[in-house]
């Protein structure tokens, strides 16, 4: 049963304990969203609040995707750039799909609702990173996106554990 989509939701005491679960379970089995595992929700809250933040303060819209039992399945953060001369493109952070549902092609269904959001708000092309060593940029690759500059060893897992910043870019003109 495919996802449903909603832009803008109501942030919710509902809707934020399902980001944080969300969050907390990507990093818990490996997803590269900003954090080494273990975390716990009072890890990653803080986190979600500057998010918040941004949305409240007109800088960020969040993409939510629910399963048929309403619980939060992906998500992603479309961030609007403020410098005057980048305001024709925007970013797009965090994006996630819950481990029990990938897999299903939700995360291509994902990218592809946040491709038709950010279009229909006016903006030329959409931008993100990703961390190396996990092909992440493979997927991004086969959903459109180009690889345009890697930083190596530019993010540090751990000890002598460092990854490349891969930065891909989807032009939507």
């Amino acid at each position: 049963m495919p996802l449903t989509f909603t832009l803008d939701p109501a942030v919710t005491p509902a809707l934020r304990d399902g980001l944080l679960d969300l969050w907390t379970d990507v990093t818990n089995t490996g997803g590269a969203v900003g954090f080494v595992p273990p975390v716990t929700h009072e890890d990653v809250r803080p986190e979600l609040l500057r998010h918040f933040a941004a949305m409240s303060e007109g800088r960020a819209r969040l993409l939510v995707g629910q399963d048929e039992e309403g619980r939060v399945a992906a998500t992603a953060f479309l961030t609007f750039n403020t410098h005057r001369l980048m305001t024709h493109w925007l970013w797009l952070y965090t994006v996630m799909v819950h481990p029990r549902h990938q897999g299903k092609g939700y995360g291509r269904d994902l990218l592809a609702v946040a491709e038709d959001a950010a279009r229909g708000l006016g903006f030329e092309a959409i931008r993100l990173t990703c961390r190396g060593g996990l092909g992440l940029e493979r997927f991004y690759a086969s959903c459109g996106y180009k690889e345009v500059g890697r930083v190596p060893g530019a993010i540090r897992v751990g000890p002598g554990e460092d990854r490349d910043d891969i930065f891909m870019l989807l032009p939507l003109a």
